[in-house]
């Protein structure tokens, strides 16, 4: 029968407030930066010092805004990223250098000048870093630095300073891709065990406004999802591209697996959900055994979540299997339309955990079909 006490405690959980869950997530983010803040900062202010002392250049603060572009607007990609900031700071610097020189500087040359830069930058088939840096290169000379001596190279030596400042701290000193996958992927595995733990408690009591906030909290999860694999694609840029970082390749390889299998699991428990408010909507009650595999379930997403980095899922696999045992059994004594959505999508749920835990689609699918078998026995 199940545990009253872990009912109570799902439900607790389920009802936590936003504004705890907000905080949360805020201070998480905030670790989570905390190394890339400390490059960014670090990077602008020593391209600061390399143009002002080795350039001998006054106020060089191309070369800071070079290197916090550089660093700042997307980890793992930072070589092709300045690659396209010199050349859009080129663009820009070049437009916008000619066009004071001819026209002035006001209102009206500022639009002009932003305009044609990004212009130019499109025409030499740029992507929109370059199109965007071009902008922002000739807005500072129009409106920070408008020069009326001629083209002067020193622009230009700034940014390459700032870039190839942030291209070596970002090599020597690179961010560490594990970390940066594991704080990625945890709060989806959070996100998943509260889903199915208010299902859980919505089903047992029939509380169907329980059944729809966990349909809501469902929905929510894919842009947790699209983290993970922006995760995932900026730790693959910065490992291959780090030394220090390689060995990392295999475990973010691991995580890579997880979070394809973990993307269906997390589309299979939406429906699965929306199957459950719709059992209540209808005015069905479910069998206790159904409330019985759901917590399985949980527990099998709580034990992969935890054991993440190991190899061997024992517990998930046991908990996932059961989880397809109980629901099937169900079906022995009822086999209303409702009930059987709910069997079906437990079981793909089930399958989609054992593929993370390491499982293949044979292996899977025939472990399930020993489960169905037992559960028919």
């Amino acid at each position: 029968m199940t545990s009253t006490g872990a009912l109570a405690e799902i439900r607790m959980r389920g009802r936590d407030s936003e504004v705890r869950r907000w905080l949360g997530d805020a201070l998480a983010r905030l670790r989570g930066g905390g190394w890339p803040i400390l490059q960014t900062a670090v990077a602008a202010s020593l391209a600061w010092t390399l143009a002002t002392v080795v350039l001998g250049h006054e106020g060089p603060f191309f070369a800071s805004i070079a290197a916090v572009i550089s660093l700042g607007i997307a980890v793992g990609q930072e070589g092709r990223r300045a690659v396209e900031l010199v050349f859009g700071v080129a663009c820009g610097l070049t437009v916008a250098d000619l066009l004071v020189l001819a026209i002035g500087t006001g209102p009206v040359q500022i639009g002009v000048v932003v305009a044609l830069a990004m212009a130019a930058a499109v025409l030499l088939g740029g992507g929109t870093l370059l199109v965007t840096e071009a902008a922002v290169s000739g807005l500072l000379v129009v409106t920070l630095d408008p020069t009326t001596q001629g083209l002067s190279p020193d622009r230009f030596l700034d940014a390459l300073v700032g870039s190839v400042v942030a291209l070596a701290i970002s090599a020597l000193f690179p961010n560490d891709p594990r970390r940066m996958v594991e704080q990625a992927v945890q709060p989806i595995f959070d996100e998943l065990i509260d889903m199915l733990g208010e299902t859980t408690a919505a089903l047992h009591t029939d509380d169907l406004e329980l059944a729809e906030q966990a349909l809501g909290r469902a929905r929510g999860i894919d842009a947790r999802m699209g983290r993970l694999k922006e995760a995932l694609a900026a730790g693959y840029g910065t490992a291959r591209r780090s030394p220090p970082r390689r060995r990392d390749l295999g475990h973010l390889a691991h995580y890579a697996g997880v979070a394809d299998q973990l993307d269906l699991a997390v589309r299979n428990t939406r429906v699965l959900t929306r199957t459950a408010v719709n059992m209540l909507q209808e005015g069905k009650h479910a069998p206790e055994q159904l409330t019985e595999a759901l917590l399985d379930l949980a527990r099998a997403v709580e034990t992969l979540g935890a054991y993440l980095e190991r190899f061997d899922h024992l517990d998930t696999r046991h908990f996932a299997l059961q989880a397809a045992e109980s629901a099937t059994a169900v079906l022995n004594e009822h086999n209303d339309l409702e009930t059987s959505m709910v069997v079906g999508q437990i079981q793909s749920t089930a399958v989609d955990l054992l593929r993370a835990s390491g499982m293949d689609h044979t292996e899977s699918r025939h472990a399930l079909r020993e489960a169905a078998r037992h559960a028919r026995a």
